[in-house]
């Protein structure tokens, strides 16, 4: 869619534990527990007539662009909160005009969505990493930043971490955004609405490269974009309940493998996370006074954004 243009582990008791509980408790936590890519396992390809191609036994998807068409593929899997890693190489070359996008959705009129945008460029120019959170069908909170490395030229792990708590984007484990739950002040935060991974590699000349200045140079296609190592540590959403137990406390959780659950940002990933975006945030929709002349969203008040 358009953008602007410029855009703590706690143990539980110990007790005696009998053979039932122990395997009913191994049996939640296989539930619970990372799945990592195989692609052929985790994700269907869902539309570019053969555009998308699972490689390697499984162990590396590519997604390519021409101009009849992009691709794209969803999880089979989805999830209820999570964390999520996946890495990606992106388009080299003259990728103007193009978007890579991996984001969690869910659907319908009121749908949540976190977004990773990744915004091609021309040859030598940095990609934009355009970051954005929808709840309640609601987004507008745009972030974007440059990367301090070239995302063509190896693989590169980008990471959600989606608690009922938190979300955290990260880049190759540095935290670069933080969006927190301020539902007590009024700010809808995603948590009621279970979402899949999608990613797509499309053609948005009409926008995505300096506003749209800049189109798609057809004569460099097919555009390519490679994945792989994909790891969800999740709470997989099947037949309307969650693998997470209901009635799991924070204790519990960690002490399963799951502290992600309640997991928060430390002082060293805070000052990383500030590090990042006083060298490399190039757009903050919390200080774009003339696009919100009313004020800015409530939660740019506060330290989270």
């Amino acid at each position: 869619m358009p953008i602007p243009a410029q855009i703590s582990n706690t143990s539980t008791p110990a007790m005696a534990t009998s053979p039932a509980i122990l395997i009913t408790t191994l049996f939640f936590a296989t539930l619970i527990a990372a799945s990592s890519a195989n692609f052929y396992q985790n994700f269907d390809i869902t539309w570019g007539d053969g555009r998308a191609k699972i490689l390697n036994n499984g162990d590396l998807l590519t997604l390519s662009l021409d101009k009849a068409s992009g691709s794209g593929f969803q999880s089979n899997n989805e999830y209820l909160f999570g964390k999520i890693d996946m890495q990606l190489k992106l388009v080299p070359g003259n990728s103007a005009g193009t978007v890579t996008a991996y984001y969690l959705s869910s659907k319908g009129a009121t749908w949540d969505e976190i977004d990773f945008e990744f915004l091609g460029n021309v040859t030598g120019q940095p990609y934009i990493l355009h970051t954005n959170v929808f709840s309640q069908g609601k987004g507008n909170r745009e972030q974007q930043f440059y990367l301090w490395f070239d995302p063509t030229a190896d693989f590169h792990t980008y990471s959600i971490l989606w608690n009922p708590q938190r979300i955290v984007f990260s880049v190759d484990g540095t935290p670069i955004r933080e969006f927190r739950n301020l539902e007590s002040i009024g700010v809808p935060f995603p948590k009621n609405q279970p979402m899949r991974i999608y990613s797509s590699l499309w053609n948005a000349d009409d926008w995505a490269t300096q506003g749209g200045r800049v189109k798609t140079d057809w004569s460099q296609a097919p555009f390519t974009a490679s994945y792989r190592n994909f790891n969800a540590n999740a709470c997989v959403w099947s037949s309307g309940s969650s693998s997470c137990s209901s009635n799991s406390t924070p204790s519990s959780s960690s002490a399963r493998g799951n502290a992600w659950l309640t997991e928060e940002m430390d002082s060293k990933n805070e000052e990383r996370m500030k590090w990042v975006q006083s060298k490399y945030m190039i757009y903050n929709y919390c200080t774009d006074t003339k696009r919100f002349p009313q004020g800015l969203p409530t939660e740019c008040t506060t330290a989270s954004s």
